[in-house]
């Protein structure tokens, strides 16, 4: 099938003048009219949803997708966001709109390492963890590719590679990364999506790795992505990152040489205008016609491979009764209600409706959209804020109070009102409720992307891992009237809760929700829901992080933890006790199988998600085994402790005993030694089976610790 694809995308480039071919190399590519050849612009976004082309179903962030720890919703969402895409693409056709935004190549997964919480990108991502980021992202890629004659959408694993912020810096900060944390944290995700996945597209990211710029660097795009990966589809450059070669990282000294520097490197495609400079690069000898055709027929093979050149394409019927339907938006609903978390519960969750007549409802996000949307959204036809949800959830035999209570933070703060001027009416309203719900967090227009956000002061990224003053100020003061609190926290990033912890009766971490976020918030609190979310990245104590621009993974992700954290990776509560039994282990071709017993003895019917971990003495097995000259190539005081090898997603009725089995490959167990190479380490591993990783907080949190099981290997 591929080589058919390539034949027509060569015999059309073929029939170009190089001038027509080095056109077709920018995002907003141009018609050829007399090859009958449309303009096309490359550039779409569908992160969580069709983004920023009108209406579609909005789901809830990435990040909140990750807490699903469901490789099968995950698919089901993103063929949701290509059919839709598809969708759009086909009327806007009809319509003779061929702008930004309407085409089936989609910018996403975000399959970088959300390593530092303070990351106003991180929400776009799938957490802290290669192995859940490479599962998710492979189940998004393929959901959106589907699995026809042609791709439904093309997709794109980005940014290509180390990136993870400063946001402020991104544009001339070089990563300094080792070869093993490249090849044991930053690259796996991204093989997988290229060796597995199968992924269209990849971008290259802003920032320079190791010197190179990323969307101009022959070790990753040639030596790593082509040569060793076997990459067929094109690499686009992140937007204007081009120009940045010679405005910012001043590798080059003019925009033609810094295109020159793209192309032979292997970048295809310019989001940007730099590549306006292709004829000059030529003329200068810096580039060579045939490199400009060879870039133009990947472009067009993935135009072909999306049936662009096809009149029996499957996908060419769906139009606008496929975009916001009734099961997509349930869907959505759905997703909403597995990524809630609940990091806290003393007992009073669920609220029982005959045990309350009050309920105060407090906080500058309990009526907000925005913590709803995230960034890169859509923009659905129904939105059900936190406090919607709640209202429509109680009923009408309870009474919901609200009150805003504070601004986001104090910059937001407007005519000339003092910070804490709302916080006397919400202290009014606790103290007549029953129950006080107070809804706190951030939106996209403080963490998110550089340009995006009214951060300016940190460019979309976050200072620090603690609430707005004016938020926490508000708790406080809430507290006092000696009234539960059940905290709300919409962030898309890890925060540092200690002293929230403190002063409520439970916490629920919502993140960027989607368009029924808030009925998924109502439904849980009121029991119609069991939390089932876990954790997928580490929540910090504030002020124990190392250096932001510290690309090293030592202290960073809990494989590499120094410190203990407030919550810990893989953590979630839900309102069942599950209890684990009978763990048997099976060393198979190619894997280690683990099964095992999981018994719901709660009152409630619950989704439970198995986390299978490895853990290996990595030092014994070297000394027993290899040569002094081999120990040298050990980073031995930087291993990781354990690592998430599996995981599995299964209902549990309350009574009900399910035997649950996951699978590891055997490549989990080998280990990155410092020059990147992986070497399979003979002698006894650990692996840890049940709800929560192996760690001692986690064992605390829950109530108990998962069962383990040496294996040799």
């Amino acid at each position: 099938m591929g080589d058919i694809f390539k034949e027509q995308a060569e015999k059309l480039v073929d029939q170009m003048t190089i001038e027509e071919a080095g056109s077709q190399l920018r995002y907003n590519s141009p018609a050829i009219e007399r090859l009958g050849i449309p303009a096309y612009n490359w550039w779409n976004e569908g992160l969580h949803g069709l983004a920023r082309s009108g209406t579609a179903t909005v789901f809830p962030q990435a990040i909140g997708l990750a807490a699903m720890f469901d490789r099968d919703i995950l698919k089901r969402i993103a063929e949701v966001v290509s059919i839709e895409a598809r969708a759009r693409y086909n009327e806007s056709r009809k319509e003779g709109d061929r702008d930004i935004y309407k085409g089936i190549t989609l910018w996403s997964p975000n399959i970088n390492i959300f390593r530092d919480p303070r990351w106003g990108r991180g929400q776009e991502t799938y957490g802290e963890d290669p192995y859940l980021t490479g599962e998710l992202g492979l189940s998004f890629i393929r959901g959106l590719q589907g699995d026809g004659k042609y791709l439904r959408v093309a997709a794109c694993a980005k940014h290509f590679a180390v990136h993870s912020g400063p946001e402020n810096l991104r544009h001339s900060f070089n990563a300094v990364v080792s070869e093993k944390d490249l090849r044991e944290t930053y690259l796996p995700a991204f093989e997988k999506a290229v060796k597995t996945g199968k992924v269209e597209t990849v971008m290259g990211a802003y920032n320079r790795t190791n010197d190179e710029p990323c969307c101009g660097s022959p070790t990753l795009l040639d030596k790593i992505l082509r040569k060793e990966w076997g990459f067929d589809g094109h690499v686009v450059s992140d937007c204007w990152a081009v120009n940045d070669f010679h405005l910012h990282h001043n590798v080059t000294n003019a925009p033609f040489e810094s295109v020159a520097m793209a192309i032979n490197a292997g970048c295809d495609l310019n989001c940007g205008d730099c590549f306006l400079c292709l004829q000059t690069a030529i003329d200068e000898g810096l580039v060579t016609e045939e490199a400009v055709r060879n870039a133009a027929k990947r472009l067009y093979t993935t135009k072909a491979r999306l049936g662009m050149f096809a009149d029996d394409c499957e996908y060419d019927s769906l139009g606008q009764l496929d975009i916001d339907t009734k099961e997509n938006r349930s869907l959505s609903y759905e997703a909403g209600c597995r990524s809630i978390v609940m990091l806290k519960n003393d007992g009073i969750l669920p609220l029982k409706k005959e045990n309350v007549k009050t309920i105060a409802v407090i906080g500058p996000t309990a009526d907000s959209r925005e913590v709803l949307n995230g960034n890169y959204n859509g923009t659905a036809s129904e939105y059900i804020t936190n406090l919607e949800g709640i209202r429509r959830v109680a009923g009408d035999d309870i009474r919901v109070i609200y009150a805003e209570g504070s601004h986001l933070y104090k910059d937001r703060v407007q005519n000339l009102a003092e910070p804490d001027d709302r916080i006397c009416e919400a202290v009014s309203a606790a103290k007549v409720s029953d129950v006080v719900i107070i809804s706190v967090g951030l939106d996209a227009t403080i963490e998110g992307e550089e340009g995006d956000t009214g951060n300016a002061f940190a460019a979309g990224d976050k200072v620090n891992l603690l609430l707005p003053e004016v938020q926490r100020k508000l708790i406080r003061r809430v507290a006092e009237t000696g009234k539960p609190i059940i905290l709300v926290n919409n962030t898309g990033s890890p925060m540092d809760l200690s002293e929230e912890e403190e002063l409520s009766s439970a916490i629920l971490q919502c993140w960027y929700s989607g368009e029924y976020g808030g009925l998924a918030l109502a439904d849980t609190i009121f029991g119609n829901n069991n939390p089932s979310g876990k954790l997928p990245i580490t929540f910090y104590k504030d002020g124990t992080l190392p250096e932001f621009t510290d690309y090293s993974m030592k202290g960073r992700t809990y494989r590499y933890l120094e410190e203990e954290p407030e919550f810990p990776f893989g953590f979630g509560l839900g309102y069942s006790k599950l209890r684990y039994d009978k763990l048997e282990i099976k060393s198979m071709e190619g894997q280690v199988l683990c099964s095992v017993d999981v018994t719901n003895i709660g009152e409630y019917d619950a989704e439970e998600i198995t986390e299978v971990y490895i853990a290996g003495n990595i030092i014994e097995k070297a000394e027993n085994e290899m040569n002094e000259a081999f120990l040298g190539r050990l980073s031995l005081d930087n291993q990781p402790r354990y690592s998430l090898a599996g995981f599995g997603r299964n209902l549990i009725r309350k009574g009900e005993t399910v035997r649950v089995s996951v699978s590891i490959d055997r490549d989990s167990f080998k280990t990155v030694l410092s020059d990147g190479s992986k070497e399979l380490l003979h002698g006894k591993y650990t692996i840890y089976v049940g709800g929560s990783q192996p760690d001692s907080l986690s064992s605390r949190l829950t109530g108990a610790a998962p069962l383990s099981m040496d294996v040799e290997i």
